[in-house]
């Protein structure tokens, strides 16, 4: 079992609202996913506005081998500057 970490896209047509998931590599984009680790809205003033992640499930995810899409890694590298 591969497991990925990517977005879910969900929302309203033409405003979108993506949720950051922990998936099977081989469902599909609408697929159940094992876990939700965040939320990302594009559409947000700030960046504290546009993403929010539970860190330590993203941390234990990517322990355990789950590979973060490049969209996902960005988020994780901007969320983790904010912090900062």
């Amino acid at each position: 079992m591969a497991v990925v970490i990517r977005l879910q896209r969900t929302g309203k047509p033409k405003h979108s609202y993506f949720r950051v998931v922990a998936i099977e590599k081989t469902r599909g984009a609408y697929g159940r996913p094992l876990e939700v680790l965040g939320s990302y809205d594009p559409r947000g003033e700030k960046t504290k506005d546009r993403v929010k992640l539970d860190a330590e499930r993203v941390a234990f995810w990517m322990k355990n081998g789950a590979k973060p899409s490049e969209t996902v890694g960005s988020l994780i590298k901007a969320s983790s500057k904010k912090a900062a």
